[in-house]
Order: structure tokens, then sequence, then C-alpha cells
């Protein structure tokens, strides 16, 4: 596994970090579209992979971005049972950007304010609606690629935040206190995320197993090269 984690300072909205992942996922995959070299490589693959380079963006330089909520009730439309406070499962997950491909011509989008329940407990929850969270993630092809999120960054809210987890968290304890620890003295409001450079090449390119976009992949049959 490979990942590609980033963290920032919000001044005004965590919807500046949100702005900044998609815009920064738009750059790479418009740049594996059209910088030669990579159109070239993406050929190769093709002729083992069909297809794998029809993966689509939107027009212009803006994802398509839903709530939670409203990914619930496109599932909902097309008879497929999911509420709003309940994750999604990857089959829902899978349908959902069929649906969003059809209707938006886009195989990236961005799903945000997922609720408190399914998240972290770092994570901050909505002030007007504690139900849902600031908290989003990155689909391609209708699996997720990122997921990311305002943290808690007052350190009685977390402490707070932890005690009340399910099951409940010791912020004092050995495990947890050098971590809260840092939050004594004075943290911005941040957000990030991370990225899963294998799943990212794995859908972009449409392959069957994220093995194929691994160098050298490791499983319960495989432990060499």
């Amino acid at each position: 596994f490979t990942g590609l984690d980033f963290e920032m300072v919000i001044k005004n909205h965590y919807h500046e970090v949100l702005a900044f992942g998609e815009s920064l996922l738009i750059f790479i995959i418009r740049s594996l579209q059209n910088r030669p070299e990579y159109v070239r490589h993406t050929k190769i693959v093709d002729q083992v992979f069909p297809g794998a380079g029809n993966f689509r963006l939107p027009a212009g330089d803006s994802a398509v971005r839903l709530t939670f909520a409203e990914g619930v009730k496109l599932l909902n439309e097309k008879g497929i049972e999911a509420t709003e406070y309940d994750d999604l499962s990857t089959a829902q997950e899978k349908v959902l950007g069929r649906i969003i491909l059809e209707k938006y011509e886009t195989d990236f989008y961005t799903l945000d304010k997922f609720p408190s329940a399914v998240r972290p407990f770092y994570t901050l929850a909505d002030p007007e609606n504690p139900k849902v969270s600031n908290s989003y993630d990155f689909f391609m092809r209708g699996q997720e690629i990122m997921s990311g999120a305002q943290r808690v960054h007052n350190y009685e809210q977390l402490c707070e935040q932890m005690r009340q987890n399910d099951p409940p968290l010791d912020p004092l304890s050995e495990g947890f206190r050098h971590y809260t620890e840092a939050f004594r003295y004075g943290c911005a409001p941040h957000g990030g995320g991370g990225l899963g450079l294998n799943r990212i090449l794995q859908f972009y390119l449409g392959l069957p197993d994220i093995r194929f976009a691994t160098l050298f992949p490791r499983d319960p049959g495989r432990l060499a090269p």
C-alpha cells in the first residue's frame, strides 16, 4: 500500500481543504490523460485491459460534489435502500458511482457531510447539525480513493469526543496521552485526507484487481518476490 497524506490550515471553512484535494486529483487525472508519455503507457495497458483509457471527468476544473444525503437520495430514487445516518456498503457505493456517471458524466466525484457516527473520534461535527460531520470521501468509478475531514483542534472537545466514543477512549491513557497533550499548546483549525495511490491507479485504468497496480503485492498467498 502506498499512501499520500496531506494536512492544511483552514482559514475560513473546511471546504478549502476539500477544494484543494479535488483540484489535485483533477490535475493528476488530466495529466495522465494529456501528457504524451502517460498516454503511451495507458495505450500499452489497454492492450491487456481494454478500456484503460476511458476514464471520464466533467468539463472544466470543478469536481462533482454531493452531500452524503444527496447520494443516499440518488440511491433511493433507483430503488436502492440506504439511509442518511448509516454508512454505505461497497456494493451501494459502486451502484452510486454508476448513477453519477450516467447523471453527471464523470468517474470522479466527492461525497461531503458523512454521518458523524461512522467517522473517527477526531472528526469535527457540523456545528449546525451534529449528526453529520465536516468530512468527505473521494471516489473513482464508484470506489473510495480518499477519506478526509476537518479535525477537532480544541483539547477539551477532543478529550470529550474520545470519552463519548463507542467504545469509550481514555485521552489520558498511555496510548493516547502524547497525542492529546499536543493540543494543550494550541492548534489551528485544520483538515486533510489520505490518498491511496494504488487505488487511484487501479480505478483510473479500470484494473480488475489492486495487485495489478502494486509493484510487489503481498497477500496471504504471496510473500515473495
